[in-house]
């Protein structure tokens, strides 16, 4: 009933699902940094989640924890389940009794699998997508629209999101869940890489209802990118000279006047503007981001103002 992939890029590890059910992400996917990932699916033990990821945390392989939790699970043949692990090759199973068409594929890194599909080519098309996102394998290693900080020279976590989402989406365009489309999720972690570095959930993604689910995650992932996402350094301007005047008059457009003529004052009124916008993530001393100067440019109407 869901085809999903988990896999790892770096010290990132995360899993990417989509199915013909409500809320799947809330079912699926486990993930913890610097351990691994895992997706249970078919009739989901939710047991597997767990389970897989203290087995991983003694360093048992991807292989050896879904030999460990199949076997003691009675009702495995109508199981599916993807594991990787923070190293080694990625492992699938699918039960004897899962609908068809049901199957996966592993390789290093990577697992994936799904069930009531409209084909093997859907799982083929996941892992076709997967390898060509790989860092210089050309064009599919980052997502279109997304900031260049989350490109494969990006975070781990944020590229490794990008990776994900383009895997499921060439799934679903090769027709993923024969009974159509209802949720898909995108679950990544990575050390330190949080929101504010205070923790490892680096994506938590979920759209529960929808008719086409992996358009709206994507589109929920670029602006978790804009939200949440690090500066790019390549984007970064000095925030002096002509440019810091446009930003002051613009923020007191918006309603944020600087308390003064200082560049102290300037930057103390641009980050309460930010805080309130949810860009803080991107506030840089000294600099303004591209992205937040069009942000800001459009909230005070002046946008495609050069």
């Amino acid at each position: 009933m869901t085809f999903s992939i988990v896999a790892r890029a770096g010290d990132a590890h995360g899993v990417a699902v989509a199915s013909k059910f409500l809320a799947v992400g809330a079912v699926v996917a486990a993930a913890e940094a610097g351990i691994g990932a895992v997706a249970t699916q078919s009739y989901a033990n939710l047991a597997y989640r767990p389970q897989g990821l203290a087995l991983l945390r003694t360093g048992v392989d991807a292989a050896g924890v879904v030999a460990g939790l199949t076997a003691a699970d009675p009702g495995r043949a109508k199981r599916q389940l993807g594991v990787v692990a923070a190293t080694g090759a990625g492992a699938s199973f699918t039960g004897d009794e899962c609908h068809d068409w049901a199957g996966g594929q592993a390789g290093d890194g990577w697992a994936i699998q799904g069930n009531l599909l409209a084909g093997p080519q859907v799982v083929s098309q996941l892992r076709d997508a997967w390898l060509a996102g790989e860092p210089g394998a050309g064009a599919g290693a980052s997502h279109p629209g997304g900031d260049p900080a989350g490109g494969p020279d990006g975070p781990a976590g944020a590229a490794l999101a990008s990776r994900l989402l383009a895997a499921l989406r060439a799934g679903d365009r090769a027709g993923g869940d024969r009974r159509g489309r209802q949720s898909a999720a995108l679950l990544v972690v990575a050390p330190g890489q949080g929101y504010g570095g205070s923790g490892d959930v680096a994506v938590d993604l979920r759209v529960d209802d929808h008719p086409d689910p992996t358009a709206e995650l994507a589109r929920l992932l670029d602006l978790h990118t804009m939200l949440f996402g690090r500066p790019d350094p390549q984007a970064l301007l000095e925030l002096a000279g002509p440019l810091a005047g446009e930003v002051r008059e613009l923020l007191a457009r918006v309603g944020h006047p600087a308390a003064g003529d200082s560049p102290e004052a300037l930057e103390a009124a641009l980050a309460g503007w930010a805080g309130v916008e949810n860009l803080e993530e991107r506030i840089v001393p000294g600099k303004i981001d591209r992205l937040v100067l069009e942000h800001l440019r459009t909230g005070a109407g002046a946008a495609g103002r050069v």
